[in-house]
């Protein structure tokens, strides 16, 4: 008794998906159940149409996720709604219609309809296949991004050599770094020191050379001497003692000895300015590769997640640059959108059926019916206007009969009221006149 009462529990589940698949597509089980040869063809509607929802649904799981940047439970909420979206809007577009005689217009705007939403729904899916290529290219630009702006904030911001500024041609202000202190202050010095030096030097070296041509001078004259006659002895000429005055005298004139001393500290603060100079230039480059590093490292702290746009961007640069790519994106996209359109497509390339022919009769007739119903009810209101004219104007009679009555009858009234008032007065007038 038990198995014979579980055996069919198997075909009457597998009936109620039926019956659940063909409400998918529009159709009356009613109507069905006079033409049950459709029944399979409208169930295998329902499942196509309750196929598209589920691709719809799967395209805006990867839209959802891709947006949020992984995946979560708030990708499921637009998911469900584009799912039951799609399945209404499919379901509105094959449901069967009375009357229909496969006109162009509505065909075509139904196409369309499908059309577009097929393009929506395939370019999440297609940006899945192609996911793998796609972030290696987003990789490789982001790289790309990522070198050039550090070879324009390198570029953008030199060693600087004078205390004025002045970034190099070329340069947007984004790549324009401010730093607290630069060597060019130093170098400024360093630049007018050097060149001070420089003009002293050739002057000392000026004053050497006219000095040693004298002291040439003055030792060939010295090496002579002559012998004094009262004497005997010798002693130096006076030439030599003239140039040896010559000597002092230019010595003393050109400053000699203090342009040395001077010079030999000019070159000792150039030395010590270089060092700091170096040292400067040292810390400013430091200073630089640190506030660009704190700019790249800004940079890829908003490279986070590869977003929808900059997805789409990346399978648009990998379809032009390769035909084979183009062609097998547009191949995968074609198939989604067909997908997409194959309910209206099944339902409108198909020829009419019974189903369809009996719901017109059933559509003509029970728009006949109403219309007999609705003018039998016109009918019913019109009488029932008439009878209530007639009864109204049969009251009016009536009541204007009783008025008429009662009018006649106050008349009457008041006619003999005046006679027996005539009488009254003809018997009075004959008492007094027997009197």
């Amino acid at each position: 008794m038990t198995e014979h009462r579980t055996r069919p529990a198997g075909p009457r589940r597998s009936a109620d998906v039926a019956v659940r698949l063909r409400a998918l597509s529009g159709v009356s089980e009613e109507l069905l159940d006079r033409t049950p040869h459709e029944r399979a063809k409208y169930t295998a509607l329902g499942g196509v149409v309750f196929g598209t929802s589920v691709i719809a649904a799967f395209s805006m799981w990867n839209f959802a996720t891709e947006a949020l940047g992984r995946a979560s439970v708030l990708a499921v909420i637009p998911t469900v709604i584009w799912m039951l979206f799609i399945l209404n809007l499919d379901r509105l577009l094959v449901t069967p219609q009375p009357n229909a005689r496969r006109q162009a217009g509505p065909l075509v705007l139904r196409l369309l309809i499908a059309l577009m939403l097929g393009v929506v729904i395939a370019e999440p899916l297609v940006l899945r296949i192609f996911a793998t290529a796609v972030e290696e290219h987003v990789a490789g630009e982001r790289i790309g991004d990522i070198d050039r702006l550090r070879s324009n904030l390198v570029r953008c911001n030199p060693v600087p050599d004078t205390t004025t500024v002045t970034a190099p041609k070329n340069c947007a202000s984004a790549y324009v770094l401010s730093f607290s202190e630069a060597p060019g202050q130093q170098a400024d010095e360093l630049g007018t020191l050097r060149s001070d030096a420089a003009t002293l030097q050739k002057r000392v070296d000026r004053d050497t050379n006219r000095l040693e041509a004298i002291d040439t001078e003055v030792r060939a004259e010295c090496r002579q001497l002559i012998r004094i006659a009262g004497t005997g002895l010798y002693q130096r000429t006076s030439e030599c003692l003239r140039l040896r005055a010559k000597a002092q005298d230019y010595r003393t004139s050109h400053h000699t000895e203090q342009n040395e001393t001077r010079l030999a500290g000019m070159n000792s603060r150039i030395e010590s300015l270089g060092g700091r100079l170096t040292s400067a230039r040292d810390d400013f480059s430091k200073a630089r590769d640190t506030a660009i590093e704190k700019r790249i490292s800004d940079e890829r702290a908003k490279q986070k997640e590869i977003g929808v746009l900059e997805r789409i961007q990346a399978l648009d640069d990998l379809a032009g640059g390769n035909t084979v790519v183009r062609v097998g994106i547009w191949m995968i996209r074609l198939l989604f959108v067909l997908l997409d359109m194959l309910p209206v497509m099944v339902k409108f390339l198909s020829r009419e059926n019974s189903y369809e022919q009996m719901l017109t009769i059933h559509s003509n007739s029970a728009v006949r019916v109403y219309g007999e119903q609705v003018r039998l009810d016109e009918r019913r209101a019109l009488a029932d206007f008439e009878i209530a004219q007639d009864a109204i104007e049969q009251e009016i009679r009536r009541n204007r009969a009783e008025s008429e009555a009662a009018l006649r009858e106050h008349t009457a009234a008041m006619n003999i009221r005046v006679r027996q008032a005539v009488n009254a007065l003809e018997d009075e007038l004959r008492r007094t006149a027997g009197v």
